[in-house]
């Protein structure tokens, strides 16, 4: 065998399964979709070349593993992948004569919903393809999702949790922090479907399209693909759109569903189809991957080539600075497109990018504008040795095997813009007519250096009125909008200091771990602090080296003097809780999920935290058999295991 292709089949297993763990299961994007599927049809093309298929091999293994925050269950049939094809002819072809169901291929989360009694008993993510996560709480948030059905025998199906682009789009402008917008509709859809409290995920609006109906116990489907469709319609769940085609009409297909492409609102990388005949398609039988009943057609990308003119570098409050393409105006799916993120340091070398070099550029998924080849591959593009804003220096740090570039000047303008529009917007401190622009413009002219002096900007009143858009009545509202956001939480505080992965909830979080004692919080370890549930080692690593800072800690003790932060009252009588420390896993019965839970106890004064150590008073499973790492761990500790029923009746006393 050739030395050199079994060493690029094993670069290439390498790289895929890299980039596939990236998309699947961390929500982030290392490749192009257009460089995925190239690199994917060569391992394909090597090993039917050379007869060797490596076991790890993206084309033997599907999907991501499961994270270990949720219960496992393996399912019971595998969820394998589909073969695709981008050649509308050999999709004709495909059919050999039959009739069959054209829909979308919708870009969400697969969920495998199980129904008994006419109601929702369990829904379980598509995972690795053979063993997912548990998300029955999360699903009974789902929108359209009907949680009783007519049907009462066991009815198993799947669809595709998905989240709109209007409603991404929404979600993303209530978000005034640009670092912490979402990328894109399915890594929102996976991070909210996949959320250890489903409160979060009632807030997404996460839809379910039924696309397969796996069984209905004691139905005759008369062998029709279709009527199985309208079944599930009549149960009340939405199926994917599709529309039924032969050999004469499938060509009008695809091009019905490419008209509504442009403005379809729900995320879409494709379409499938799938014989109406469901025991002919069974008839064929399987691939070590796919079944060969149905098959996915990918849009072949609309290619265009032009010249890259500028790489424009774009910094951010965290000192990211992220590379974006400027080149030469191109008209792609019906636009004029002439930027494109490149997104990281990986991918511009990867590029090989030089200015003046000759690019194709496409729309993932008819959406967003992207690089897909470099064709003079000059590889001359320089990276900035200085920041483009402050003209510090920069540093390529590398992150889970990403390389990008950040500033490392800690007074950059670009991080105090950033982080002063953070700071004052609606979720933070709240006050209003404070633009990115004008707070420029307040930076520039030596106004504020740091939080507290917004609440001193009566001192420039003067220059303030004379400046272009203010006036006596806009100085007066400014003023009166600061004032009132002296009187504050402390969770907005928090999350308005713009500590890395900070968020609002996470503020909120940990202020209620904390009891709301700031001095308690501030002092914390990375060990106590990953120890609560939901924060993690990154988090916590990130509050510690920013609390250790002396000038952060000067910062923090002039703004205090400047606020009135309210402190919640809590009935001492009520909290009989307190000092106790709990960790809850597996699915619950009684409370609706384990956000309800965790309430109940904090409400009390209880504690809950993520891992179980000698500290904590009880484990909550009512799967007390379950050999989870946390069950053995409970009991490696003498920890008691309770049930709901039991953790209700010892320590609330119901």
């Amino acid at each position: 065998m050739n030395g050199t292709k079994t060493e690029r089949i094993k670069y290439l297993v390498e790289t895929l399964n890299a980039a596939a763990k990236a998309y699947y299961a961390e929500d982030r994007e290392i490749m192009s979709n257009l460089e995925y599927d190239r690199l994917y049809e060569e391992l394909e093309g090597l090993e039917t070349e050379t007869g060797m298929i490596l076991s790890n091999s993206p084309t033997v293994s599907v999907g991501y593993e499961a994270v270990e925050e949720l219960p496992k269950e393996r399912h019971e049939t595998p969820m394998l992948s589909l073969g695709k094809t981008k050649d509308r002819e050999e999709l004709r072809a495909w059919l050999q004569g039959q009739e069959a169901i054209l829909s979308w291929k919708l870009d969400g989360l697969t969920v495998v919903l199980t129904y008994r009694e006419g109601r929702l008993a369990k829904a379980v993510t598509r995972g690795n393809g053979e063993i997912g996560e548990v998300i029955t709480n999360n699903a009974k948030t789902f929108k359209n999702l009907p949680l009783s059905i007519p049907f009462k025998g066991e009815l198993v199906l799947r669809g595709e949790a998905v989240i709109s682009y209007s409603d991404f789009e929404k979600i993303n402008a209530e978000i005034e922090d640009v670092d912490a917008k979402y990328k894109n509709p399915r890594n929102l859809c996976s991070g909210s479907v996949r959320q250890l409290n489903n409160e979060i995920t009632a807030k997404r609006n996460v839809k379910l399209y039924a696309f397969n109906l796996v069984s209905a116990q004691g139905v005759d489907f008369e062998n029709s693909k279709e009527k199985q469709f309208l079944f599930l319609k009549e149960q009340g769940f939405e199926v994917v759109d599709y529309l039924k085609v032969n050999p004469d009409t499938i060509l009008q297909g695809i091009a019905e569903f490419e008209r509504r492409i442009e403005t379809y609102d729900i995320p879409s990388d494709g379409l499938v189809l799938t014989y109406e005949d469901i025991a002919y398609g069974e008839s064929l039988g399987r691939t070590a991957k796919f079944p060969r009943h149905s098959i996915a057609f990918k849009w072949a990308d609309e290619l265009r080539e032009t010249t890259l003119i500028e790489m424009e570098w774009s910094a951010s409050r965290t000192g990211l600075i992220n590379p974006v393409a400027i080149f030469e105006p191109v008209e792609l799916e019906g636009t004029t497109v002439s930027r494109a993120s490149v997104h990281n340091i990986s991918i511009v070398r990867g590029l090989k990018l030089g200015i003046g070099d000759r690019i194709t550029v496409y729309k993932a998924n008819m959406i967003i504008p992207q690089i897909a080849e470099n064709l003079t591959g000059s590889d001359t593009l320089e990276i900035p040795s200085v920041c483009p804003v402050c003209g510090g220096a920069t540093q390529i740090r590398q992150v889970n095997e990403v390389q990008s570039l950040y500033c490392t000047n800690e007074d950059c303008a670009a991080k105090k813009i950033k982080s002063f529009t953070l700071f004052v917007s609606r979720d933070a401190m709240n006050i209003e007519g404070l633009s990115e622009a004008t707070l420029e413009k307040f930076i520039d002219r030596g106004f504020i250096q740091e939080y507290s002096d917004l609440y001193h900007l009566d001192r420039f009143r003067e220059e303030i009125i004379q400046m272009e858009g203010f006036g006596e009545k806009s100085y007066g509202n400014l003023i009166q909008s600061i004032d009132a956001s002296r009187k504050t939480t402390l969770p907005r505080v928090l999350y308005a200091l713009g500590i890395a992965n900070i968020g609002v909830a996470n503020a909120k979080m940990l202020c209620k771990h904390f009891d709301y004692d700031f001095d308690k919080m501030k002092c914390a370890d990375v060990e106590e602090l990953s120890a609560i549930e939901g924060v993690g080692e990154v988090i916590a690593t990130a509050f510690v080296d920013y609390m250790h800072r002396e000038d952060n800690l000067a910062r923090m003790e002039h703004l205090w003097q400047e606020l009135d932060i309210e402190v919640p009252q809590i009935d001492a009588s009520m909290q009989t809780l307190t000092g106790k420390v709990f960790v809850i896993t597996g699915s619950l019965e009684y409370y609706a999920s384990r956000g309800e839970l965790k309430d109940a106890i904090e409400q009390k004064g209880g504690k809950v935290t993520g891992s179980v150590t000698s500290k904590t008073d009880c484990l909550i499973n009512n799967d007390i058999a379950s050999t989870s790492s946390k069950n053995k761990k409970a009991k490696e500790l003498n920890v008691p295991i309770l049930t709901e029923e039991q953790f209700r009746r010892e320590y609330l006393g119901v």
